[in-house]
């Protein structure tokens, strides 16, 4: 009798989450009426309510919600000598409808983009795989453009996260003009409330799916922050998959008229690249670090050192749970999916050097 309410409840949501779950099957379905269409409204009213607020009132939620349930736990174990027959049946429903509400309102929040198509065919890039011989070419592309912008900068300013939202929504309104993707309203732009923590477990940044707020580790090298708050923000924009997000991110921050954001993201273009090389060619790998700029080299050291001084052997355990969670969200190459940025930007740099040919990329 007393657990027929708790069941008729976990039967709805049983239901609801199902049907979301399933609704996740049409790619087509979700990008219509959820990523351009529903999500919008909500993202963006998520983003001018967390605006509101100073700091990220998502890293508050979140510790919220590990305060309740470790409340939850805590009481149950001093409770559970009292416990009568028929909590064990109410406690386990209980939890069980705990988390299908999570479920739900991630999904409804934000989740679903994980269904949508690829951001990739949306922009018209293609897809054709690199050889060897073609990878070196782009790395070799990749350093010449990043010496040129290397030797363009002045001192890297030391950036605020009012300035990085600033310069970021600037770069994101300069894409809208060629492509709608990139509308970003309502910008929110936070710097997570416990920085040490963060860069201890090794993230950069976040978005926080619950406030709509895109998150920055502001304790990151200043030369890394532009493209990492572009790529942050490509996730509010419903872009869920990390390669992706990484897509939106370089082809915002390259095209900036910041020639501080042009480095920041063909820096970082530039370390996927020479990764893939150097497990596919390792002595080409070589000559093209011996062709990068000794600034260059110092700022790879700078971001090495930055996160030997934070994480140590946590990075390893985080990598591996972020792997686990990144395939239990489709993405069955797990961290390796990140690497589907250096096909795009193969195909990016083919089409652009096709000058007979029309653009592909419809930017």
């Amino acid at each position: 009798m007393i657990a027929r309410p708790i069941l008729i409840k976990l039967i709805v949501l049983l239901g609801l989450a199902f049907l979301i779950f399933f609704f996740g099957f049409f790619p087509t379905l979700v990008q219509k009426y959820y990523s351009t269409g529903f999500y919008l409204y909500i993202s963006s009213t998520l983003r001018f309510i967390s605006s509101i607020f100073p700091f990220a009132i998502g890293d508050i939620i979140y510790a919220l919600l590990i305060g309740f349930v470790l409340y939850k736990i805590v009481r149950f174990y001093k409770r559970r000598k009292s416990l009568k027959k028929h909590d064990r049946i109410v406690i386990p429903l209980q939890i069980l409808n705990f988390f299908l509400i999570l479920y739900i309102i991630f999904k409804i929040v934000w989740g679903l983009n994980y269904s949508r198509p690829s951001i990739s065919e949306e922009l018209g890039i293609g897809n054709e795989k690199y050889n060897v011989k073609e990878l070196v070419v782009l790395g070799n592309y990749f350093v010449d453009k990043t010496n040129a912008l290397k030797l363009k900068q002045n001192k890297v300013p030391s950036y605020t996260i009012n300035e990085l939202e600033s310069k970021s929504a600037a770069a994101y309104s300069f894409m809208e003009k060629r492509n709608s993707v990139f509308r970003y309203s309502n910008p929110c732009l936070k710097s997570v409330i416990n920085s040490w923590l963060i860069s201890k477990i090794g993230i950069e940044g976040y978005y926080a799916p619950l406030s709509g707020e895109a998150n920055m580790n502001m304790n990151l090298p200043d030369f890394v922050k532009p493209y990492v708050s572009c790529h942050e923000i490509g996730h509010q924009l419903g872009i869920a998959y990390e390669d992706e997000a990484n897509l939106l991110g370089y082809l915002t921050a390259s095209n900036s008229p910041d020639v501080n954001y042009q480095y920041s993201a063909n820096y970082e273009m530039l370390r996927y690249i020479l990764f893939e090389i150097r497990m596919k060619s390792p002595e080409d790998y070589k000559l093209l670090r011996a062709k990068l700029l000794p600034q260059i080299l110092a700022d790879f050291k700078t971001e090495k050192e930055f996160w030997r001084k934070y994480n140590g052997d946590m990075f390893g355990y985080m990598d591996v749970a972020f792997d686990r969670f990144l395939k239990l969200n489709n993405q069955k190459k797990g961290i390796d999916s990140y690497q589907d940025i250096v096909i795009w930007l193969w195909n990016i740099y083919k089409s652009e050097s096709q000058r007979s040919e029309s653009p592909k990329i419809k930017l």
